[in-house]
This record gives structure tokens, C-alpha cells and sequence, in this order.
């Protein structure tokens, strides 16, 4: 199998010059004094398409010649390498057609139609990018025109190498870990093609979503896996099988894969919001929220995190706080059974909600000629050690309920 090259990786930094941004490498203070660890952060998040996702499709597309151009460019995309291909077809003037999974963002959606103007045609099908793989490769199959593939092709693997190599140069000082996300693995083998060869001591740490960690199931099986099921919701890092370049590049470069829950990567993104104003989308906050897994490891050293893009929708802004306050074991969900008579809400107030509590979710309905009515209830706490405390309190008021936080089917059915 024929790997990438770094003499092609600095001959893709040269093509990409006056293309895409040389974004800044930015020491964070708030997270090194956090950590222990002189922390760096790579802002990609700042890059022209608001991702390193351009590099790659640049610089693959820019290698095919006059002829295959004017056949047109096909690819798949959960967003940021939609939006790549999109601005390459407008500078290059070839005609591009972009499939997209249904449940892609708007705000992604609306963006490859920036990007790409006339030139590109967005298809919306299945549920993941896996799916809108499928469709894209028999559209091009049909059409004659080339499948711009956003992992697993040596161009597009050089092309986001110069992710590294801008670090490499940047850093004036000695690297000692990278950490950076996982999808399909392309930038994971550009990086790990770059620091291999320059910085062979630097630690490469991949970080994926628990949700979705195809890269890391290869790893441990020694073979690629297709995962049956995933959760979506970390939609630039969602693939159901990495490729076959980059996971003979990755098993083999790697130090460590790391699985972040995908509650704890929206809590580092509202922080990121509200700490350094710094918009990450979920793929974009995999690196940072994968610090505190190795705090004890790098204190004292020098870390690069990656933040890989920065186009997350204001629309799942609620969605990301709900799944963080989740995660931080500060928002809970009951059905409760209330007595159905006068009063019984009042005791409930009373009796069981401490000052720090707050409802703010209540769905009820009173059921004619039965002595109990379910309700659902959502309470928000102060602090995770609160809960024990509300839990005693629903048990001494003899207030009957089912906590569904622990119930997945059920919660997702009722939440």
C-alpha cells in the first residue's frame, strides 16, 4: 500500500500558499494553569472555511488535470469537507455535486452553498455520512466524474499534513504531545506522517467520541471494523469505518487513542465559549476535552490540541447544554406519580425541592377516576453531590418515581 509522503506534504504547503490560512498556534492560559501543562492550541477553527477540511480537498482536487475537471467532482460530507470541496469547486471553476447526510446542521448546509455558489449541487440523503458515502460513490460511477474521498486518499492526507508542518514550524519549543481528532483518521495520518519523520519523540494522541470510535475498535481488533451502531451527534468525527490508509498509518503511529463521552465534549465546548470566546463545533473540542484523561501524564510538558473546526449551528446550542448538564450529573429526569388530589403538589415543593433546586421541565396531565397521575419531571441541582440528598428526600415523602437518566430507550423516547 503506498503511504504519504512528507516531500509531498511540502509541496502541498507550497500549492496551499496564498489558499488557505496559516492559522496561529496560541499558548492557552487558562488551560495550562488548569492542567499543570504549557497547553497550545492550533487554531484550524480560524481557517478560511472555519476548518483544515480545504487543505485536503485543495489539494487533491488541484492534482487532477484540465480534462478530469471538466467531469465534474463528487463527495460525502457530514459538513466541513463539503464545505472544502465547495470552495475549491468555485476557485477552480469545476462542477461539483456534495452529498450530505439528512441530519447534517443547517448551519453547514448553508455554508457549502456559500462556499460553492453555482458550481456545486447538494444531495441530502440517509442518516450518516456512511450513507451519503454509498449514494455518492454510484453517483460517480454513473456520472464519470471523480470522488474527492475526505479521509482515505494520499493527496488529501498530505494536504492536511500541513496542519503539522505549521506547528512544526510555529512551535519554538519542544513538542511533546499532539492531541487531535479522529473521523476517518486523514488528519491523524497527515500529522502522524509529518512528526514521525521530524519530531519522532512527540506522543500522537487520536481522540474519539465513546459514541463513535471506529478507529479505536480497529486498533484493538487489529482489522478494520464497521461499527453497527453509533451515536451521531459528534457529526465530524461519526464514521462507522476509518479508511484503510489511515489505519495502517494510525495503528502503527499512534500512541494511544483516547474515547471522550459525548456529554463531556459539550461541556468543554460551552466553556471554550465562555472562557476563551472561542465558537468549537463538537469534533473541534475532541482534543481539549481528552486533557484531563492524560493530566497526570503531561504536567510539565509542552501540548499541542487541535481544535479542527468551528462551525457548530447556534440551533444546538440548548441540545449541547441539556447533554452537558447531563453529563455533569446536574440535570435529572423523573416520572413521578403524584397523588391525584389538592395538595399534593404543594408537599412536593415543599417536602422534597431543596432552595438550590430548580424544575424546569413539568408535563402533567390529571387522569380522570385514578388515585395516582404521572408527571414528568426535569430538576436541575447545584452540585453532582446534591442528588443523593433529592433522591432521600422523594423516598421519606414516599413520593413514588422512576429516575430515567439511567434508561436510555425510555429516555430517549420521552426527553
Amino acid at each position: 500500500m503506498k503511504l504519504p509522503e512528507l516531500d509531498n506534504i511540502y509541496t502541498a504547503a507550497e500549492l496551499l500558499t496564498g489558499i488557505v490560512t496559516h492559522t496561529p498556534l496560541q499558548h492557552n492560559l487558562n488551560l495550562s494553569e488548569k492542567l499543570g501543562a504549557n497547553i497550545y492550541l492550533k487554531r484550524e477553527d480560524l481557517q478560511l472555511v472555519r476548518s483544515y477540511k480545504l487543505r485536503g480537498a485543495y489539494n487533491k482536487m488541484a492534482s487532477l488535470s484540465k480534462d478530469v475537471l471538466e467531469k465534474g467532482v463528487i463527495c460525502a460530507s457530514a459538513g466541513n469537507h463539503a464545505q472544502g470541496v465547495a470552495w475549491a469547486c468555485h476557485k477552480l471553476k469545476t462542477k461539483g455535486t456534495i452529498f450530505m447526510p439528512t441530519t447534517t446542521p443547517a448551519q453547514k448546509i448553508k455554508q457549502v452553498k456559500f462556499f460553492g455558489g453555482t458550481w456545486i449541487d447538494i444531495q441530502l440523503v440517509g442518516d450518516s455520512f456512511d450513507d451519503a458515502s454509498v449514494e455518492a460513490k454510484e453517483y460517480t460511477t454513473k456520472s464519470g466524474g471523480t470522488f474527492i474521498h475526505p479521509f482515505d486518499d494520499l493527496q488529501v492526507i498530505e494536504g492536511q499534513g500541513t496542519v503539522g508542518l505549521e506547528i512544526f514550524k510555529d512551535a519554538d519549543f519542544k513538542i511533546d504531545y499532539v492531541l487531535f481528532a479522529i473521523g476517518g483518521g486523514g488528519l491523524a495520518s497527515g500529522i502522524s506522517t509529518v512528526f514521525s519523520q521530524l519530531s519522532p519523540r512527540t506522543k500522537l494522541i487520536g481522540v474519539e467520541p465513546s459514541g463513535a470510535a471506529a478507529m479505536k475498535a480497529s486498533i484493538d481488533a487489529d482489522e478494520l471494523v464497521v461499527l453497527e451502531e453509533m451515536d451521531k451527534f459528534v457529526d465530524g468525527a461519526a464514521v462507522a469505518k476509518v479508511g484503510e490508509i489511515t489505519f495502517d498509518i494510525c495503528k502503527k503511529s499512534l500512541s494511544k487513542v483516547i474515547l471522550v463521552p459525548e456529554g463531556k465534549v459539550c461541556s468543554v465546548i460551552l466553556d471554550l465559549y465562555s472562557e476563551e470566546a472561542i465558537v468549537a463545533e463538537p469534533a473541534g473540542a475532541l482534543s481539549i476535552a481528552a486533557l484531563s484523561e492524560v493530566q497526570d501524564e503531561i504536567k510539565g510538558k509542552n501540548v499541542v490540541c487541535i481544535i479542527g473546526g468551528g462551525n457548530n449551528d447556534i440551533l444546538r446550542m440548548e441540545e449541547i447544554r441539556e447533554r452537558s448538564l447531563i453529563y455533569e450529573g446536574l440535570k435529572h429526569y423523573f416520572i413521578i406519580r403524584f397523588a391525584q388530589r389538592a395538595g399534593a403538589m404543594k408537599e412536593f415543593l415543599d417536602d422534597v425541592l431543596s432552595p438550590t433546586d430548580d424544575i424546569v421541565f413539568f408535563e402533567y396531565s390529571k387522569k380522570t377516576a385514578r388515585e395516582r397521575g404521572p408527571a414528568m419531571v426535569g430538576i436541575i441541582i447545584k452540585k453532582r453531590e446534591d442528588f443523593d440528598g433529592l433522591v432521600q428526600r422523594m423516598v421519606d415523602a414516599r413520593i413514588k418515581y422512576t429516575y430515567i437518566n439511567d434508561k436510555p430507550e425510555l429516555f430517549e423516547f420521552l426527553v
